[in-house]
């Protein structure tokens, strides 16, 4: 496993939790998180001791996002070496066993757009999710385009995209996007005790399982990745998304106002 020092892995009970953690900077994803991440996840696929896993988060934060710093910065990989952001998501896609979210703080970027990929999502009471595409100047990601309004409907799905506005924990339950809300203290136990019963079954039972339920979609899911790489291409590097990063360097607003419609 690459960066193993990101990835905090406890085992109890055929449960394998996997904690993010930089939480120094509230387990922003650069490419050795994605890297980590993805590499446990495969680990922990691989592993017939392991029947279900909760993902977490180190610290305040479940994940701030993309790491701005590295999306200002040229690709650093001429491996052939799967890597960072495309990787992950590979791994997640096709991950075959249960895998709970325990969302135990803030949410942004992939911080949200991960939880459609998993089978349960629990959310700490004083969490906030976001979806800060817009405001970045680039659009949504991990096959989101789809999956959204598949979970929570066009309209909220549209809403929480065009405007980038915090979603309270309430809201994220009301939407669908999470299935219970938690005190902080309760949640992780919460995750666990969920996870318990079901990682008593049969592994093969599990995977078969959720090979079943997750068919219907996956075509539609992988489409839509494209679709959002190619979208992803146009818009990184464009003059919206270099007024954005800027403006996080200047830490002052971004004005996107004298920007053209069509770059």
């Amino acid at each position: 496993m690459r960066n193993p020092e990101l990835v905090l892995i406890d085992d109890a009970e055929r449960v394998r939790t996997l904690t993010l953690h930089r939480p120094a900077a509230l387990n922003a994803f650069n490419d050795a998180l994605y890297d980590a991440v993805g590499d446990a996840l495969s680990a922990a696929a691989a592993d017939d001791k392991v029947a279900v896993v909760i993902l977490t988060g180190a610290g305040r934060a479940f994940t701030a996002g993309q790491d701005l710093a590295e999306m200002a910065s040229p690709p650093r990989h001429q491996d052939a070496e799967p890597h960072g952001f495309p990787y992950f998501m590979d791994v997640l896609c096709g991950f075959p066993k249960p895998l709970v979210a325990a969302v135990n703080g803030i949410g942004v970027g992939i911080g949200l757009t991960l939880l459609p990929h998993c089978d349960f999502v629990l959310i700490s009471e004083d969490a906030r999710l976001r979806a800060p595409f817009a405001t970045l100047g680039v659009t949504v990601e991990a096959g989101n385009s789809y999956l959204l309004p598949e979970r929570i409907g066009w309209a909220n799905a549209a809403h929480l995209l065009y405007t980038a506005e915090w979603l309270d924990a309430d809201t994220c339950v009301a939407m669908g996007l999470a299935r219970r809300k938690l005190p902080a203290a309760e949640l992780l136990s919460a995750a666990q005790a969920l996870a318990r019963p079901i990682a008593a079954m049969p592994i093969s039972s599990l995977v078969e399982t959720k090979l079943l339920l997750a068919a219907p979609r996956q075509a539609a899911i992988m489409a839509a990745r494209q679709r959002e790489t190619a979208a992803f291409a146009r818009l990184i590097g464009a003059p919206a998304n270099r007024e954005a990063i800027q403006a996080f360097r200047d830490k002052r607003p971004a004005d996107f106002t004298q920007l053209p419609s069509h770059e």
